[in-house]
């Protein structure tokens, strides 16, 4: 059988029953990660023999279940919770960055699994968020305390992709609502950015926040910086973030600031959106940033809205410190969140 996620608040006191194992998976744009995830009453209580693949590597996900079986020797829980960079509706599951197609009707077969939980990748990482004990955040800006037990927290994350959620907490619980906020329209804020947002209209006919705050944005802009495309040609998105976090290569150590003024933009509209009480940013790109002097530039960007300037300054900004977010939260999401029965 399937199941989705109910549209109902999940709280900590629900049963979940005794500990068991099940598979957690996180599909994103680049990589699909596994991990057998070990939950009881309602919470994840570890997660082991996680392995990454290339999704490019591997014809459909079916091929890589298999490879991951084959890795760790074993045979596979037949209960799996996947995480996907994509809309979950229906049985189609096509995703954004990623050329492979999912369909839920053909999973029992093929790998032969009984019990599919399947979520936004990035409602995934909101799980994260409410889940992860307090020492798994790292202040960004903002005052230093706990991120408020009550209210809207926005989660954002830069990866392949830029991931976009709201994690509601109340007396109840907490429930989590993905979104497409990351392809909303890039907002330039000074020359340098209004260049490049016309290098990309030009190629696009549209900019949308995510061609720019994601891993791949940092390559155009570069490319922006240094006045021609092919400033960085040989050089992989992997080697480029690697000297721009590193410093080694002053061009991309300064793309990095700008992104990291793009992304304090985008999480500071995103906050006023939902009207937050707290923000995260999470995932595996973000983790690399962790202690980084370009997040000052993130934490100028965020605070610099106007009038509502010292309102934005008294919100908690928090990055999630998490090595496998998205495992982790399609691990707690199903705990949560999946009937009982599934569980």
């Amino acid at each position: 059988m399937s199941c989705s996620p109910p549209d109902r608040p999940a709280g900590p006191s629900r049963d979940a029953g005794a500990a068991r194992d099940i598979v957690a998976v996180d599909i994103g744009g680049t990589h699909a990660r596994f991990a057998i995830a070990t939950i009881a009453g309602g919470r994840v209580v570890a997660l082991s023999d996680d392995r990454r693949f290339r999704c490019a590597d591997d014809r459909d996900f079916a091929t890589s279940w298999r490879r991951y079986a084959a890795s760790i020797g074993r045979v596979l829980p037949r209960v799996a919770a996947v995480a996907v960079a994509a809309p979950v509706g229906g049985d189609v599951i096509a995703l954004s960055n990623n050329e492979w197609v999912l369909r839920r009707s053909e999973l029992a077969g093929e790998p032969g699994i009984e019990t599919l939980f399947v979520i936004n990748d990035f409602a995934a990482v909101a799980h994260a968020v409410a889940q992860a004990p307090s020492a798994d955040f790292r202040r960004i800006c903002g005052p230093d305390v706990d991120l408020p037990a009550t209210g809207v927290i926005s989660v954002i994350g830069p990866g392949t992709g830029l991931g976009v959620a709201m994690l509601v907490r109340d007396n109840e619980g907490h429930r989590v609502f993905p979104s497409e906020g990351g392809h909303g329209s890039f907002a330039a804020l000074d020359a340098e950015e209004r260049a490049l947002a016309m290098r990309l209209d030009d190629r696009y006919g549209r900019t949308s926040v995510e061609r720019i705050v994601s891993g791949p944005g940092l390559r155009d802009i570069r490319a922006m910086l240094a006045e021609t495309a092919q400033s960085a040609d040989g050089i992989d998105d992997a080697a480029l973030w690697q000297s721009a976090i590193a410093g080694t290569d002053p061009l991309s150590a300064a793309a990095l600031d700008r992104f990291c003024r793009c992304l304090g933009t985008f999480a500071g509209d995103m906050a006023l959106a939902h009207g937050a009480a707290g923000v995260v940013i999470a995932g595996s790109l973000a983790n690399r940033l962790a202690g980084h002097p370009a997040l000052a530039g993130l934490a100028d960007r965020f605070v610099a809205k106007g009038r509502f300037s010292a309102a934005m300054a008294a919100l908690p900004v928090r990055l999630l410190t998490l090595a496998e977010p998205g495992l982790f939260g399609a691990a707690a999401a199903f705990a949560a969140e999946a009937p009982a029965s599934a569980r």
